[in-house]
């Protein structure tokens, strides 16, 4: 892995992106250098990866697509998601190219197959934005994301750190991500970096195809039988696996002992305000979703932003996560205006919001 250059304050970087977008619309307006055909009606493509996670149809996609619509009211926005199918994936990449977008905004279902994405796309002069997850084999024109690694570190020392305060005695298991997607692959280095001298036994550990929740809940139903009541501790890589993880504790009629999450759901947040869940992470995907716009509206108008970090040889922005459990739920969620109060304290979850001041 290429070294990574930190940077220092994330909204900083999306005041500065946002500051070059507008930079570059005056650029644009007095008949800048940038021969696109004009990007007041340029179009952009928006590749998700799958249906697994929640967060793609309900917030990556109208996010960005509000943020295009408010840099370039006649821009429009080509959006697909493969539901975690890789072909699939490049078909509509292809498709994407076939209809002259301007750029190609994409979180890869594999890391290493949209490499021939990114080749197909720079051999027609058109820039590729790596979003959420890295493309290491091809370096891509830009890539946005919040660290990742940090991430997998985070969740997995927030874990340890409690597990210690409550004097638990036994091991951890460790459910990854895709292993076709190097995102998930930094996640999984930094929760090794927290649990592997942490002092508690990592008793197994599964990467998880397609980030899928029911094979997840397959996976730990096999490892509860095998290591019963040893297991204190369960790193969950996501929200669904973390799910997934829980859901095979309950099949199984055993307590739910802390597990973590990744992604902050609205699924996850119910779930660590009713005990079930330990952590997750908010990385708000406003953050992320706004500055893919901005980028991507930049590389439509000719030009070519520079990154603040360097991962796979990619220009990049990395943005810092927080950590989330039921002490900060409130502050970190719920005052911040990232979720509200309706959404969430519905049913069973209206007495833990209570509880905790969430209204």
């Amino acid at each position: 892995m290429k070294r990574i250059k930190m940077r220092t304050s994330a909204f900083a970087a999306v005041a500065i992106l946002a500051t070059s977008a507008l930079a570059g619309c005056g650029a644009d307006a007095a008949g800048g250098d940038g021969d696109t055909g004009g990007a007041a009606d340029a179009k952009v493509a928006f590749l998700m990866p799958d249906l697994a996670s929640t967060r793609y149809e309900q917030q990556d996609k109208p996010l960005f697509e509000a943020k295009m619509k408010e840099l370039c009211p006649g821009c429009s926005v080509i959006y697909q998601n493969a539901d975690s199918d890789a072909a699939k994936q490049q078909q509509q990449a292809s498709s994407a190219l076939a209809q002259g977008v301007k750029a190609i905004v994409i979180d890869p279902v594999d890391s290493t197959a949209a490499a021939t994405i990114v080749r197909d796309a720079q051999s027609q002069g058109v820039p590729i934005i790596a979003y959420d997850r890295p493309i290491p084999a091809t370096p891509a024109d830009y890539y946005i994301s919040f660290d990742n690694e940090k991430i997998g570190s985070m969740i997995g020392q927030s874990l340890v750190d409690h597990l210690k305060a409550e004097k638990a005695e036994g091991g951890i298991l460790q459910v990854n991500g895709s292993p076709t997607d190097a995102a998930a692959g930094l996640i999984k280095q930094g929760i090794h970096s927290a649990v592997d001298d942490s002092g508690f036994k990592l008793l197994a550990e599964y990467d998880t195809p397609d980030w899928s929740p029911e094979k997840a809940q397959t996976w730990v139903s096999g490892q509860i039988t095998q290591f019963g009541d040893d297991i204190v501790g369960v790193v969950a890589a996501n929200d669904g696996t973390a799910s997934g993880t829980i859901a095979a504790f309950k099949a199984a009629g055993k307590d739910v002992p802390p597990v973590t999450g990744n992604d902050a759901e609205i699924a996850a947040a119910q779930r660590i305000i009713k005990g079930d869940q330990y952590n997750t992470i908010s990385k708000p995907i406003k953050i992320v979703a706004e500055a893919a716009a901005e980028v991507a509206y930049q590389f439509m108008q000719g030009e070519k932003p520079e990154g603040k970090d360097t991962l796979y040889d990619t220009p990049s922005e990395l943005f810092v996560p927080t950590v989330v459990t039921k002490e900060n739920i409130k502050e970190v969620l719920f005052d911040s205006g990232i979720m509200t109060a309706g959404e969430v304290c519905t049913g069973d979850y209206a007495e833990g919001c209570a509880e905790l001041g969430i209204q």
